[in-house]
Order: structure tokens, then C-alpha cells, then sequence
């Protein structure tokens, strides 16, 4: 075996301690690099709030159905930077029965809270209250039997005495008594401070203004606030 030259050796041990400096420093590098390079955390995923319901919720009249009490709440969610959006499922014209119908094809997405807004069709075309209360009830029983975890929530409705003054008390009761029923959350009279008052609705009497959805907005947000 020959002998490396003496001034071999000088050559390679400055090169070998060069080689063996550098990969450390790299290995450094990269273990100062993992250490400094923060792990992102991936954004928690919105939850949903279904508002199911007739031409009240879809804001029919205004030319901005944002100005609607549905679009004045998902506005309201995000000044407060909670972490849901806001579905509006209304359909002008809605009966509880065409709800009820509807409400299989909705259910194939996700909701963590729903509100239910329908019966007004109904108490103007003088459905039968029985058939109402059964209709609501069967739209509730579906929601919770898919999402059991769901929120529930009832917007209450009212209508005039013109097709007689026990119609009108049978109708208003409904509401109460399937809050009960299901002990869900109950928005006594979603046109509280609205209905009747003329200034507050469209031509129609029936409609809200932009105005007047401001005030269901906060109807609706002092009982569901606190499902937020």
C-alpha cells in the first residue's frame, strides 16, 4: 500500500474541516428554518343558519334583498366577526305545505341552526289552522331528524281578524304551542312593531320596507343571539 505524501495531508484536512463546517451550517439552516416558519392553523369552517321561509324572508319588494331582515343579520354576524353565514331559503308565495315539500331538497346540505318562517300564506288564504300546525310540525321533525343536533328556531305570525276573530287566536296559538312542543326558541311575532303600521310596509300592507325590515332584524336577533 503507498504512503500519501505529507503535503497531500495538508491539502485535504482544510477542505475536509470546510466540508464538515458547511453541511452543519446547512443543517442548521434547515432546523432554524422549521423552527422560525410558523404551522398554519386551517381557518374553522363557518357554521350555517338556514332561514326557511315565504316572501318575508326573501324581502320581496326591495330592490336590495340585502336590506331584507336575513341579509340585515348575516350584516349583523359579520360586524361581530362570528363565525356563520347566513342562507336565505325564503320563496314568495310560500305556503306551509309547498314548505313542506321543499324541505327534503334543502336538507341535503348542512345547517347548525334553523329558523322557520311560514304560516302567513296560510292564515291569509284561510288554510285550515290544523293542517297549518301539521305542516310546521312535519318541517321541524324533518330538520331534526336529519341534523338532531340542530338549533331550532320558530318565527311566530299573526294575521288580522277578517276571517273571524277565533281563526285569528287558533292561528297565533300555533306557534306557541310547537315551541312547546319541541322546546325550541320562539320569535313571539316576527312583525312586532311592523304590521299595521303603514309608514313601515310597501303599498300592499302586507310587506315590509326597508325601514320596517330593520325592525324584524332586531326581532329575530334578540332571541337567536344568544344560539350564536
Amino acid at each position: 500500500m503507498k504512503r500519501i505524501p505529507t503535503f497531500l495531508y495538508t491539502l485535504l484536512i482544510p477542505i475536509l474541516l470546510l466540508a464538515c463546517n458547511t453541511e452543519q451550517k446547512d443543517q442548521s439552516a434547515a432546523a432554524g428554518d422549521s423552527a422560525d416558519t410558523p404551522t398554519k392553523t386551517p381557518a374553522a369552517k363557518k357554521k350555517t343558519i338556514v332561514f326557511f321561509g315565504n316572501s318575508l324572508t326573501a324581502a320581496y319588494g326591495l330592490d336590495d334583498p340585502s336590506q331584507g331582515f336575513v341579509g340585515l343579520i348575516q350584516k349583523k354576524i359579520d360586524s361581530l366577526k362570528l363565525n356563520y353565514k347566513v342562507i336565505n331559503a325564503g320563496v314568495s308565495g310560500e305556503t306551509t305545505s309547498g314548505g313542506n315539500s321543499r324541505i327534503d331538497w334543502l336538507l341535503k346540505q348542512p345547517l347548525d341552526i334553523f329558523v322557520l318562517e311560514l304560516g302567513g300564506n296560510d292564515g291569509l288564504r284561510g288554510i285550515p289552522v290544523s293542517e297549518t300546525k301539521k305542516n310546521l310540525q312535519a318541517i321541524l321533525d324533518k330538520v331534526h331528524a336529519k341534523y338532531p343536533e340542530a338549533k331550532l328556531v320558530l318565527a311566530g305570525m299573526q294575521i288580522p281578524p277578517n276571517i273571524g276573530q277565533k281563526y285569528a287566536s287558533d292561528f297565533r296559538a300555533v306557534y306557541a304551542d310547537l315551541a312547546d312542543k319541541n322546546d325550541l326558541t320562539l320569535i313571539p311575532f316576527l312583525l312586532e312593531g311592523v304590521g299595521g303600521e303603514a309608514k313601515l310596509n310597501l303599498p300592499d300592507g302586507i310587506h315590509p320596507t326597508a325601514e320596517g325590515h330593520k325592525i324584524l332584524a332586531e326581532n329575530v336577533w334578540v332571541e337567536i343571539k344568544d344560539l350564536l
